[in-house]
């Protein structure tokens, strides 16, 4: 049974996520501040975190910021309040891998927690290949998988020259659905987009979650690429 810590100053709140998380089998651990969050972590240390952003004492961003320092590979998910974009930004810079805003929705906390677990799978065996190129017609498709982070930049320009070589000006950048993009991440794509408006390529992006979709509207990618919910839209797009 996966641990998951659930820290909340709304008892209310943790109450619904222990009745939720411990129906899909969860052994759910539970805190009321970031003080005493970070202690049951440092003890019991478990795979999967959620904390809520705004709360009294050690708020949210520390609360991630040290369960990073401790131990880096953990899924920290944070809890923001409805239309706090510019906090789960914020939170996406200091290496949180998702979010969920207030009130909870259920299919969207179950589909954040279906990432955070098929990247926890992803980090017990390599990825191979993870960002790849193919083609359809006269578009080349970039597939990425995985997490996009600063370590992204070096693979991702190169495939992203590749591609330019090939002589083709559509663009269609494609992520996994499990894919999470943090705050360096971000920076690195928009850097990539930047010089393919130069280039005058016309770009696309498909495969974002919902989240992630809004937080690329609030940075501005979507200045330098028309996003999709699906590849076979964008396809359609690019006529």
């Amino acid at each position: 049974m996966d641990k998951i810590l659930i820290i909340d100053d709304d008892k209310p709140t943790l109450a619904m996520f222990r009745l939720f998380l411990g129906a899909y089998g969860y052994e759910v651990l539970t805190a009321e501040d970031g003080e005493e969050g970070l202690e049951v972590f440092d003890n019991e240390r478990p795979p999967i975190v959620l904390t809520d952003i705004k709360m009294p004492g050690i708020d949210g961003f520390e609360v991630l910021r040290r369960i990073k320092e401790i131990e880096p590979a953990t899924e920290v998910i944070v809890i923001t309040g409805h239309g706090d974009m510019d906090l789960a930004v914020e939170a996406l810079k200091l290496n949180a891998t998702d979010f969920i805003n207030k009130p909870i929705q259920r299919p969207l906390l179950d589909a954040a927690l279906k990432r955070a677990e098929e990247r926890l799978k992803l980090t017990k065996r390599p990825v191979e290949n993870a960002i790849s190129l193919r083609n359809a017609d006269d578009i080349v498709i970039i597939d990425i998988k995985g997490d996009v982070t600063s370590l992204s930049e070096p693979p991702l320009f190169d495939v992203y020259n590749e591609a330019s070589a090939r002589g083709k000006t559509k663009i269609l950048i494609h992520f996994d659905e499990r894919s999470s993009i943090n705050g360096a991440g971000i920076a690195v794509l928009i850097e990539l987009l930047s010089i393919s408006k130069k280039r005058n390529h016309v770009v696309a992006i498909t495969g974002l979650s919902a989240h992630f979709k809004k937080v690329f509207q609030m940075v501005g990618v979507t200045k330098f690429a028309t996003i999709y919910d699906r590849e076979e839209e964008a396809i359609v797009g690019f006529q």
